[in-house]
This record gives C-alpha cells, structure tokens and sequence, in this order.
C-alpha cells in the first residue's frame, strides 16, 4: 500500500530544512541556496504512531520580482499542492507574519488541502508570545508553535498531521488496482503513452476526481484489469515561463519520486532514438531503491531505422547498462501507435503480482535445500556458512530473512546465486528481492 504525502512548504529562512531533519528523524545535508542541490536527500519517511508517511521537503518560495511573483510561486509551491495528502507551511516567529506568508496562504486555501500553520522558532518553553497570535491572521486556523532546533510541539505537530491524513485504505480493495508511474526524463513520450492507453478501444477511462494531484492520474478498465496510470510529465514545460532550470529540474525530481512512492510498478521509459542516458539511470536507480516493480519500456521503436538484428543488440546495450536492475525486463513499444502496449499490460500484472509475491516458509525452504546441494555455501578459514533456514518477512518488495551462523561469511556472490534460484523457481521478474541476514550461533538453533 502506497505511503500518504506530506509537504512542507513556506518562504526561505524559516527552518523547513531543518524541521524535516527533526521529524524523519535523520540529518540530512538538503539547506542550499542553489536549487537542485541536494535533490535526492530532499524526500524522507517519518513515522508517528504507528502511521508511516512520506515527507517532502521544499525550497523556499521567494519571487524574484513583482514581474514573475505568481510564475515563481507556482513553481515551487504547486508541486508540494499537487502531490501532497497533508500540507504544512512553515512560518517564522521572530519576523512574524510578512507579505509572502500572506501570498503562500492564500494559495494554499484555494487549493482545497489540509494544511497545518506551523509557527517555527517557538523555542522558548511555556506560554506563547503575543507575537504568536498574529499569525491566526492567515486564516489557516489555529496556529502549533515548535521549535525545530530543539524539538518542542513537534509531536503536537505529528498528532495534528495525522488527524489529517487520509483514512487507511483496505489492502484487499487497493490491490485490485495496479497503480502504474511512467516515469523517464523529459520528451520521451510519458504523456503521449498514457494519452495513448487512455484512448484504448474498450477501456473505460476516468479521472479521479477531488485533487489537482489525482488529476494526472488515469484510471483504465480493460481485458487485462484495472489500472491507474500516474503521469509524472507537464512540469519541464515551465521553463518557458522561467529561467530558473535548476529549480524546474529539482522538482521534476521530486514528482517523479513522488509517483514511484505510489506506484506499483514502475514503467521506466527511455527514447529509443536517444538511448540510454545517466538520467535514465538515476530515474532508475529511485525505483530501485524504493523496491518497487520495475520495467524498461523503449518508446519510438517504430521511428528507429533497424533490421533482424538490432532488437537483440539494443537489449544487449541495455543489459550492460542496467546491469544493477538485471531482472528487470525489456519491451520496445510506441506510445504512437500501440506497438506491443498490449503486451506491456501484461508484463505490468506479471511484475505487480511478482512484486507482491508471498511465498510460504515450507516451500522457500525446499529450494534452499535444493540450491545448497547443488552449489556448496562458501567457506573461509576451515570455516563453512551455514544457513539454518529462511523466511519471507514482507512483500512489495519481496523481502526474505536468511538466518545463517555467520553473517561474514555470506558473500554477495552467494546472495545472488541464491536470489537467482528463487527468481527461477516462482517466476519473480521485474521486482527487486531483499535479504535480510540474522546471525546465530549452532547452540541457539
């Protein structure tokens, strides 16, 4: 089940950086002044009650000049509006309420999000100032005052949070929709292949309605199930509108990591007239690391000259060069005319119910037994790995708990001939696999 989405947002300078480093509980290096920075240490998890939730970090929303006030702020605050369940915008105490915290308010309201005004720099310990009180003038209710340098309200701030997050979906009704993110760099054809699968004859199209950010979502009924398909394209085109690239490209970033957080699947999209790049890789690398299911999807393949020979060496290139997802697998399509889209809803399904494999404890043993007898676990120094057995602690992805003798002596090499037997045997293509190694000694098994 895909994690709800909270945004902070606010002007520069009244401690965001610092209060997301508060709440997720780690210190991350994400304050600069350049926008793009620190673009992949801008988004983390934080947990509160046993509610898990993913949290975003924004830069600060300044306009350059009267000229480009709503250009500016659009930019950098619709995306917190779009992609966000909850929103909190950060103001600072010890300058009050100034222009910009009005502007950034007013936006926020005609959204239609719940937002949280969060009065920042409250750190002195009792009764609030009356300076405090001035900020009910933004008309986003009552105000919680924290201090992020040292922690006070911030829990006042979490239980507010997730009074107003949305309900916990049902596993069972979540998991008859596949939530499918196309995701890429910018011109590779995102928009035009779920403008495509929209259009599909027979496919019963509907935008789900209520948020700007579910407004990019397409839901499609058709002989292969029900998709949502999530469209991270649209925000690149800003530059026309403005200079500032960095900025458009960092929060290109985090819409796409917004849209790998709720998906199921990843479709990883790359233009086969270009071919792989190291943007390819890094959009990659985000689906990879959230452990989510993944497939390569070369578009424009009809727009590519080629002969008997060259779908073979374009995989092969590929291979090479996603050698760190090597389970993914490879579909040259075209969003333009369908070419193999049909297909690509099937391996979608595959790489879900993959991805959401669970696997008994008996039966994951028997093929550990089989995979030992035929390659012998490695030694070193006289000494031979053990593994004692193995469990499946979670799905999504497929995540496998090794308890073994000594933890050392279980190489990576060993990892992967063992991760390649299970794949193998239950057919887990597209979905990463997690081991988890427990070190335990021959008496306490």
């Amino acid at each position: 089940m895909s994690k709800p989405i909270v945004a902070i947002v606010g002007r520069p300078n009244v401690g965001k950086s610092t209060l997301f480093n508060k709440l997720i509980g780690q210190r991350l290096s994400i304050v600069d002044d350049r926008p793009g920075v620190t673009r992949d240490r801008i988004y983390g998890e934080c947990e509160w009650l046993g509610r898990t939730f993913s949290m975003v970090d924004t830069g600060g929303i300044e306009p350059a000049s009267k000229d480009v006030i709503l250009s500016q702020m659009r930019m950098q605050a619709q995306m917190a509006i779009d992609g966000a369940d909850v929103i909190i915008m950060v103001t600072d105490l010890t300058t009050g309420v100034v222009a910009t915290d009005s502007e950034v308010a007013a936006m926020l309201k005609k959204s239609g999000r719940p937002v949280l005004l969060c009065v920042n720099k409250c750190d002195k310990v009792g009764f609030m100032p009356a300076e405090f009180y001035e900020f009910y003038n933004l008309g986003l209710g009552d105000p919680i005052g924290v201090s992020s340098v040292h922690g006070h309200g911030t829990g006042d701030l979490l239980d507010a949070v997730l009074e107003k997050l949305p309900p916990e979906a049902d596993d069972d009704a979540e998991s008859e929709v596949i939530k499918v993110a196309v995701i890429g760099k910018p011109n590779v054809g995102k928009s035009s292949l779920v403008n495509y699968v929209a259009g599909e004859p027979r496919c019963i199209v509907s935008d789900i309605a209520g948020t700007t950010r579910d407004a990019i979502d397409t839901t499609i009924t058709n002989s292969y199930g029900t998709f949502t398909w999530i469209d991270t394209a649209g925000l690149r085109r800003q530059n026309k509108v403005s200079k500032m690239d960095d900025d458009i490209e960092r929060y290109s970033i985090i819409r796409s990591q917004m849209a790998v957080e709720r998906a199921d699947v990843c479709v990883i999209l790359i233009d086969a007239m270009e071919g792989f790049t190291e943007q390819d890789s890094k959009v990659a690398g985000m689906a990879h690391e959230a452990g989510k299911g993944c497939i390569i999807a070369v578009n424009k393949w009809d727009a590519l000259e080629k002969d008997d020979k060259t779908m073979q060496e374009y995989r092969k290139k590929l291979e090479s060069d996603f050698s760190f997802m090597s389970y993914c697998p490879i579909l040259f399509i075209s969003a333009k005319t369908g070419q193999r889209v049909g297909k690509l809803f099937e391996m979608i399904r595959q790489v879900a119910n993959a991805n959401a494999m669970r696997i008994t404890t008996g039966t994951l043993n028997d093929v550990l037994a089989q995979a030992t007898a035929r390659v012998q676990p490695p030694t070193d120094k006289g000494k031979r790995l053990k593994i004692y057995y193995m469990t499946q602690a979670s799905t999504k992805p497929p995540t496998f708990v090794c308890f073994v003798n000594s933890a050392e002596l279980f190489h990576f090499s060993y990892q992967r001939y063992l991760e390649n037997r299970i794949r193998d045997t239950f057919g887990l293509e597209g979905t990463p696999i997690r081991f988890l190694i427990r070190e335990r000694g021959e008496k306490d098994h």
